[in-house]
């Protein structure tokens, strides 16, 4: 079903990618696009973001691009105004931004934590905190927060996995707070999906491997896959789905151990 976000005005937040190729913000912002939405491409790299609006422009469509900061409440203001302003209105929050963090309580540092937090936590809570108004406004809309399953299934990278099921409690409270505004909130929780921040790292083939076995499906995920989630999330097929947290992983969450 073609235009399935027509006439909705969508942020998507770290539409970006941290290196060439295409992440899950940068696949959201083209789907979204070829979905029909009005468009607002956020990420604090403009260069990046230029080259997401730039693979846009290349297949027919068009969106618009800030510059801002999600850790900042000034600029999360910012990037809400400017899509109303745009626009005429908001209906559609896709929170992408996040970073890693390695290591035990015991190796984190007191600043890397914070940071972790603050990065993967605390910008989601300020975009939402400006843009539940101005979706109110509108009637209602949908919010998706991008967590990860290391919030099911810790392994050793404790900062990011406590912040990523933060993540998680903060959408489910998002939906209890103002499903009264017909405010819709949702996660996606990636599994093992191959993105620029993974092969940016430098990750060896074993590994690679190993990821892949890990599914369900004996296959590897791809941005795509998160990005068709979102979509769906996103548009009025969802209109009845609301603080729900959907693993995008080919079953690894749900793998028992080998027999």
């Amino acid at each position: 079903m073609p235009d399935r976000l027509a006439g909705k005005s969508a942020i998507v937040t770290g539409a970006g990618s941290r290196a060439e190729g295409i992440g899950n913000g940068r696949a959201t912002a083209i789907l979204f696009a070829r979905e029909g939405a009005n468009l607002l491409l956020v990420d604090r790299d403009e260069a990046a973001v230029q080259a997401t609006l730039d693979m846009i422009r290349a297949e027919g469509n068009d969106a618009a691009i800030a510059v801002a900061d999600v850790t900042s409440t000034e600029d999360c203001a910012r990037i809400v105004a400017d899509a109303v302003s745009r626009y005429g209105k908001l209906d559609v929050l896709h929170n992408n931004v996040g970073i890693g963090g390695r290591g035990t309580v015991e190796e984190v540092s007191e600043v890397e934590w914070e940071h972790v937090q603050r990065v993967n936590v605390t910008s989601m809570m300020l975009t939402c905190k400006h843009a539940v108004p101005a979706l109110r406004e509108s009637g209602g809309g949908a919010i998706t927060n991008v967590s990860s399953i290391a919030a099911l299934r810790p392994r050793g990278l404790t900062a990011y996995s406590v912040s990523k099921a933060a993540v998680a409690t903060l959408t489910q409270a998002l939906a209890v707070d103002h499903g009264r505004d017909r405010i819709r909130a949702n996660c996606i929780m990636p599994g093992p999906v191959y993105t620029p921040m993974v092969y940016a790292a430098g990750m060896p083939d074993e590994l690679r491997e190993r990821r892949k076995n890990a599914s369900l499906l004996k296959q590897e995920g791809e941005p795509w896959d998160i990005a068709w989630a979102a979509v769906y999330l996103a548009s009025d097929e969802a209109k009845y789905v609301t603080g729900v947290i959907l693993p995008v992983d080919g079953g690894v969450t749900v793998r028992g151990p080998d027999r």
